[in-house]
């Protein structure tokens, strides 16, 4: 490992929270920590909004969805 982290100043819920979750995955506080890291620093980055409308498929026109002319 490159280097060590030091946290302060968190408050004691935080804290009690992560210990707390860190038994229930069965692990020490200071490896929840890193895990937790890991999971939001390694994710892949989010895409913005105008990359997820161009990646939708084309499926009509306005017209093929306007229903309100339409008699039923």
């Amino acid at each position: 490992m490159a280097t060590n982290l030091v946290v302060r100043n968190i408050d004691e819920e935080l804290v009690r929270a992560l210990k707390q979750v860190a038994a229930a995955h069965g692990r020490s506080a200071e490896a929840e920590h890193r895990e937790i890291l890991r999971q939001v620093l390694q994710r892949p980055p989010r895409r913005s909004v105008a990359e997820v409308f161009a990646s939708m498929p084309n499926v009509g026109e306005d017209g093929d969805f306007d229903f309100r002319g339409q008699a039923g």
